[in-house]
């Protein structure tokens, strides 16, 4: 995720709390170690600041020439102003979703989000809330979005301006805990932590539909699902970050990341690479100096006039990867909703001995404009 506390990726409430004037922040601490425990921890977590759920993948709609990418961010904030507020009105949570297709063929990324209030009131219990996160398991709602739990598989339902999702997510691997079993730093102080695993090498079956026409996901199909929750903010001198997670063909799991400071130098670096199940599986965290992010080409936005890196050279201690945008417009303009403009979108991965080895999604924050969290 998709960095900061909110840990990279994705993804955290991009730039709200600050631009919204609502959230008053107390003091961030060190975040202590603790065993994750499923499925309560699938669920929202309503006494920290920030956290997403975020699923990204590819789709397999009939053939390479027909690909798709598809991106579902769920995003919760707290606001602390309100916590003592008594009103039913009050709004004690923000809820925000992403959603986005990329049409590969087409060359075109399409794209809606939502913003909607949550009293912290159980479902159904208060009249006022248009959204709502369950804290027993991933069941979260926004106005007609929603990301839930049905049986053993999660399901994703959104319906945007120009195209619908109607997705459903097969676990075929167990959770990937980031950082140290779940603890995973995102800067140079203890308190820019968050708990954080992923969900690598989901099956995807279902349709979305693109401008009135609807595909039909086929065999291949794969995503992937980030979970972070946390207190902290970016680090004072961090403008944003760049992150990827891949889901390699062989059934290995790769994510990196770097913190940028304005002069584009990484604060922090980090990530893991867990092999495949016939590999036996085995789970390597980076540390903090193992991962190092290149640039190779980049692509100007004509809306923000932002440059991206569309390809890097990514050196890890599990390979050397080129990384490529397989679309370079891959722009989303959040201000509406989390108030960023950023970069999140399909690559594909190439190894050392340049074979393509895998495909996932590349998120860049911080180029159109420093965060401000």
């Amino acid at each position: 995720m998709s960095v900061s506390s909110f840990s990279l990726r994705r993804r955290a409430v991009l730039g709200w709390g600050a631009a919204s004037g609502l959230a008053l922040v107390p003091a961030a601490h060190a975040l202590p170690p603790r065993k994750l425990a499923f499925p309560r921890d699938a669920g929202a977590h309503p006494d920290f600041r920030t956290e997403w759920w975020y699923i990204t993948g590819y789709a397999n709609a009939g053939g390479e020439q027909a690909a798709l990418g598809f991106q579902v961010t769920f995003f919760r904030s707290r606001v602390e102003a309100t916590q003592t507020m008594q009103s039913s009105m009050a709004a004690k949570q923000l809820l925000f979703a992403h959603a986005a297709v990329t049409d590969v063929r087409g060359k075109k990324l399409w794209h809606d989000q939502r913003i909607a209030r949550w009293s912290g009131a159980a479902p159904g219990t208060n009249p006022v809330d248009t959204a709502h996160a369950s804290t027993r398991d991933t069941a979260i709602t926004l106005n007609h979005w929603t990301l839930l739990r049905d049986g053993s598989d999660l399901q994703a339902k959104v319906t945007g301006t120009d195209f619908a999702l109607d997705l459903r997510f097969v676990q075929t691997q167990p959770v990937l805990l980031q950082g140290a079993d779940g603890l995973s730093r995102k800067g140079p102080d203890a308190g820019q932590a968050s708990y954080y695993y992923s969900l690598p090498q989901l099956e995807v079956s279902g349709s979305i539909t693109l401008q009135g026409k609807v595909r039909t996901l086929g065999a291949g199909s794969t995503a992937w699902l980030d979970h972070e929750w946390s207190q902290e903010v970016l680090h004072p001198q961090a403008v944003g970050w760049d992150w990827m997670g891949i889901n390699l063909f062989d059934g290995s799991a790769l994510t990196a990341f770097q913190l940028r400071d304005k002069e584009g130098n990484a604060l922090w670096d980090g990530g893991s690479f867990r092999s495949a199940p016939s590999a036996g599986g085995t789970r390597y965290a980076f540390a903090r100096g193992e991962v190092l992010f290149r640039p190779l080409r980049s692509w100007r936005s004509p809306l923000s006039q932002a440059s991206y890196p569309v390809e890097w050279i990514v050196r890890t201690p599990a390979d050397y990867y080129t990384v490529k945008a397989v679309v370079d417009n891959q722009e989303l303009d959040s201000r509406n909703s989390t108030g960023a403009i950023y970069w999140e979108g399909l690559c594909e991965v190439w190894n050392s001995n340049n074979r393509l080895v895998g495909r996932g999604y590349l998120e860049m924050t911080g180029y159109a404009a420093a965060l401000k969290l």
